[in-house]
């Protein structure tokens, strides 16, 4: 792990809490309205190893979805390069998981292209996108809570098994020896997100944090070229959220793992996202670095609110 730590400021509202166990960072400062997009001031949380992002490796060409007469998202464009942290964010119903949907094949938008790794896509299904490389976590947890941790980040290799079902039932020859090589992958997630701890718990049983953590080890388990993350640091407290901003940046500098990340919290996106898109009842009001965004004024208006 690097030995930095991200830093995140908050009101005394959000320091308290049962932590899961974590040790609160020290340097908590005043928190920046998450609404004030106009003052939120960078706080040099990025990764200094090198990184260099890479070439588009996702386009998205003027997508568009509908729900009948619902247009959740209107001529959307937007590309993701290789090894970067792209930032979606947007005020409620503005179409951003709709926009995630899209990416993982879980909708089918009306028009547009999708591009993954220079081949188009067309039609594709949630299933077919994890064999291509893409995992996600979702808004509301998604987990099996009656089975260990271990048992749920193992389902993360589901699409990455080759065994067949008499010799896996039988659990003898090639099917064991692959069982072995990815229950090995697995504990390397787990010590890499470090719950060892609570390896052999009942999901059901762990504080809300935890979970979110075991959500995004079974999405790592997969192997990810493409992670996208649904607001990860949901309802997380300042402790919790420290800990998922610093292993979000450690999958993206060890791993190399490209990723879309959808979050509120404005001081989290503007720390660790090398570009951010901005959406507005379905349709992109701005799209750059966290800082040409902070100083746009269409996203200045659509957090703020302003008079017609």
């Amino acid at each position: 792990m690097r030995p930095d730590r991200v830093v995140l400021e908050a009101d005394e509202a959000g320091v308290g809490g049962d932590g899961g166990g974590i040790s609160p960072r020290a340097g908590s400062a005043d928190r920046v309205a998450s609404n004030d997009v106009a003052s939120i001031e960078p706080t040099s949380v990025k990764p200094t190893a090198s990184r260099r992002i890479g070439d588009v490796i996702l386009a998205l060409e003027s997508i568009s979805l509908s729900f009948g007469g619902v247009k959740a998202l209107t001529d959307i464009s937007f590309d993701v390069r290789e090894h970067e942290i792209r930032a979606i964010i947007g005020p409620n119903g503005a179409g951003k998981s709709s926009m995630l949907n899209v990416i993982n094949g879980v909708y089918r938008p009306q028009s547009g292209r999708i591009r993954f790794h220079g081949t188009e896509r067309r039609n594709i299904r949630p299933h077919a996108a994890a064999r291509e490389g893409i995992a996600r976590t979702f808004q509301n947890i998604a987990l099996f809570k009656g089975m260990s941790v271990l048992d749920n980040i193992m389902t993360g290799r589901n699409t990455l098994m080759r065994g067949n079902f008499v010799l896996d039932a039988l659990h003898l020859g090639f099917s064991r020896a692959e069982e072995l090589k990815h229950r090995r992958h697995v504990e390397e997630v787990i010590d890499f997100l470090e719950i060892q701890h609570v390896r052999k718990t009942s999901v059901g049983r762990l504080p809300y944090g935890l979970q979110k953590r075991v959500e995004l080890a079974r999405a790592l388990a997969a192997e990810p070229k493409l992670l996208l993350l649904d607001e990860p640091m949901a309802g997380m407290n300042v402790e919790e959220k420290q800990d998922m901003c610093r292993f979000i940046l450690d999958v993206n500098d060890q791993f190399g793992t490209t990723i879309v990340l959808i979050e509120h919290d404005m001081s989290v996106v503007m720390d660790i996202s090398d570009r951010v898109v901005v959406l507005d009842y379905g349709k992109k009001i701005g799209d750059g670095t966290p800082d040409e965004v902070r100083r746009n004024q269409n996203v200045i208006d659509a957090y703020l609110g302003v008079v017609h």
